[in-house]
């Protein structure tokens, strides 16, 4: 059996996540202990990453959150192989009978009927539209989507029925299905989010071991911007210590690639993630490893974290209101305060069926 420190060391290449600790679910746990043998020049452990078809009855979630902005969103992927160690979503990778840490980035999940349910659930004749969030969960264009086309099959879908959605990723592979967003955000249909939490590819390479580089990022919201696309940047998670003191030139650089808006989320650590992250310090940044958890534990009331609604995305007390006030003072400086008009429900239709009749006064 390995030690824990040992566990440490052997970090599987390219992922985030330094363990693989037991789903909270399971009957059973498997926990590292020292048995006095410690083997010398230990490789890294290669992961191969699989990904399995799910089986979906529905494919718009809904949610009732104050916090997030949006109540209906869609989700192609379960698990996410960029593998970014702060992901708020690895918790829910234990409902799989998984773990939050390396099973998250490895073992993933597509919805291969996601294009298909999402039609039936549009053309309900009860189907009231909103707003749909595409990727509140998990990035919808991480890297298995080159090959999947999952994400870009449900926007074909919102294009023929001019229904309005938005997006968030951290990945350059959104600017292929540009041919779709573009036409759409002419009409007023989309808006995009891209996350960029830090301007350094050190950093970057050890905290989002598999998402696109910063340049290619900010590549991404140049591109779109410049086909028309309304574009805000994504700070999240601001980490003090860590990233914080980054977030005026995040801001800065952003605006300058054509972003209109901007956000911020400060680090969140529910259930698992906080021994995944502190893990992750403690053999990528030793040296502020105290430092960042003790801010952290500053703003969430001397806890990991707090799930209050109002309170979980800011966080609370000193730390967290000089956050906000850098936030928002930089956001007036690079001009991304502007507020942009809602997206426009009215165009949604139904689109004919082949060998419908045609709708004359439509």
């Amino acid at each position: 059996m390995t030690t824990f420190t040992q566990q440490l060391s052997q970090a599987p290449r390219g992922r985030g996540a330094r363990t693989n600790a037991t789903g909270r679910y399971e009957a059973q746990a498997r926990e590292a202990f020292d048995d006095g043998w410690t083997p010398d020049d230990i490789e890294p452990v290669q992961l191969t990453t699989t990904i399995s078809p799910e089986k979906a009855m529905v494919i718009i979630t809904r949610n009732d959150s104050p916090d997030v902005g949006f109540s209906a969103s869609i989700n192609p992927y379960r698990g996410c192989e960029h593998g970014c160690i702060y992901c708020y979503a690895r918790p829910a990778h234990a409902y799989m009978g998984l773990s939050p840490g390396l099973d998250f980035e490895s073992k993933l999940f597509f919805k291969p009927e996601a294009a298909r349910l999402l039609e039936r659930e549009l053309s309900n004749p009860r189907y009231v539209p909103e707003v749909i969030h595409i990727g509140g969960n998990t990035d919808p264009y991480q890297p298995q989507e080159r090959r999947l086309r999952v994400t870009r099959q449900v926007i074909e879908v919102l294009s023929r029925f001019r229904h309005p959605f938005s997006v968030i990723s951290k990945s350059g592979l959104i600017l292929r299905d540009l041919d779709l967003i573009a036409p759409m955000a002419e009409r007023n249909l989309v808006r995009v989010a891209i996350s960029i939490t830090t301007l350094d590819r050190k950093l970057a390479r050890s905290m989002e071991p598999r998402a696109a580089t910063p340049e290619k990022r900010l590549d991404a919201v140049r591109r779109l911007a410049d086909a028309g696309v309304p574009v805000a940047v994504m700070f999240a998670p601001c980490i003090p210590a860590l990233n914080d003191h980054e977030m005026e030139a995040v801001l800065e650089r952003a605006a300058a690639a054509g972003a209109r808006g901007a956000g911020y989320v400060a680090l969140r650590l529910p259930m698992e993630i906080a021994d995944l992250f502190q893990e992750w310090l403690a053999t990528d940044h030793p040296d502020r490893a105290a430092r960042v958890m003790s801010l952290v534990r500053q703003m969430r009331g001397g806890k990991t974290y707090d799930s209050q609604w109002g309170k979980r995305m800011k966080g609370e007390g000193p730390i967290a209101a000089l956050m906000s006030r850098r936030f928002a003072t930089a956001k007036v400086r690079y001009g991304l305060g502007e507020k942009l008009p809602p997206l426009d429900l009215a165009q949604f239709r139904v689109p004919p069926k082949p060998g419908s009749q045609i709708d004359l006064f439509g």
